[in-house]
């Protein structure tokens, strides 16, 4: 049994003709005569009776006309549920996030998300950036908000929010420091690559975006120890570890930043989705919010 079926069922009955339902659907007479056919067929039950030129329901078409009648109010109301914009979000929303990200963008987003729409029951999955991207991609969470990957994929659509440059920083103590007291003065980048540092592990994109770089002048780093967590980096790096490469947020007062041209590194963060999912009302105003973040990011 199909919609178009009952609906043109109903236009019949109502209008005791076939031209006129025709009319009032936009479509042939003959495509009226084989939609009632079809619903007839599928019911084994007569819905018409054509006295000479006048069509009348059978007893079978009175107690379907108002049944038929009752679906259709029944979808109607499906469709307007589904599509009415001022009615209340609720519902889940499932979304993961690095730790770093989580800790130091969006705080104020979530905020704000759980002020406007309350009834929504939010499941965030703290996690690499990698495993989160892996996530969406399978169709394990709608929305992640991550680290971007340089690589493109054709099924995810990445929007960057924020710039996120990294930081070249030693501890006070560290050798370094006292050799560059001078602001301006520059790391020999290859000395650099000789001495230990903490970094991300390798299978991160801030990892390989640094072993790219380096890659890229025949060097490569003297990793002391890796970790993916940027505030145990920041602890590493304040007790004279190592060097590392730190977003610009953890930059405190036990590390001295210091100038290398050829080791400036940018990071996007932004939001990825699946391009063949349909997000959710509750991922959309998530991610209406997350892209009001771009102009004072990107624009600073």
């Amino acid at each position: 049994m199909e919609i178009s079926e009952l609906l043109t069922f109903i236009k019949v009955a109502e209008t005791a003709s076939f031209s006129d339902a025709a009319e009032q659907l936009f479509v042939t007479q003959p495509a009226v005569s084989k939609r009632i056919a079809a619903l007839e067929a599928s019911l084994e039950l007569k819905l018409f009776d054509r006295i000479g030129r006048q069509i009348q329901l059978t007893e079978a078409g009175h107690q379907l006309l108002p049944k038929a009648k009752k679906i259709m109010a029944d979808i109607r109301d499906i469709k307007r549920s589904l599509t009415t914009q001022d009615e209340v979000i609720t519902g889940e929303l499932k979304m993961a996030t690095s730790h770093h990200i989580g800790l130091h963008r969006l705080p104020k987003t979530l905020k704000q998300y759980q002020n406007d729409y309350p009834n929504v029951l939010i499941e965030i999955d703290f996690t690499q950036s990698e495993d989160a991207y892996q996530q969406v991609l399978k169709g394990d969470t709608e929305i992640a908000v991550i680290t971007l990957s340089n690589d493109e994929n054709p099924m995810i659509e990445s929007i960057p929010i924020w710039s996120d440059p990294l930081m070249l920083v030693v501890g006070q103590d560290h050798e370094l420091a006292n050799a560059n007291t001078n602001q301006n003065q520059e790391v020999n980048i290859e000395a650099l690559a000789s001495l230990p540092c903490v970094l991300p592990d390798q299978n991160t994109f801030t990892r390989q975006m640094v072993d790219k770089v380096l890659g890229s002048q025949g060097l490569k780093p003297n990793v002391r120890m890796s970790t993916n967590n940027f505030d145990t980096l920041t602890m590493l790096v304040s007790i004279g570890w190592g060097w590392s490469l730190l977003p610009s947020t953890l930059v405190n007062k036990h590390h001295k930043v210091l100038a290398a041209n050829d080791l400036i590194l940018e990071r996007r963060l932004g939001v990825i989705y699946h391009k063949q999912r349909t997000l959710s009302r509750s991922a959309a105003a998530m991610m209406t919010l997350l892209e009001k973040e771009i102009p004072h990011s990107l624009g600073s």
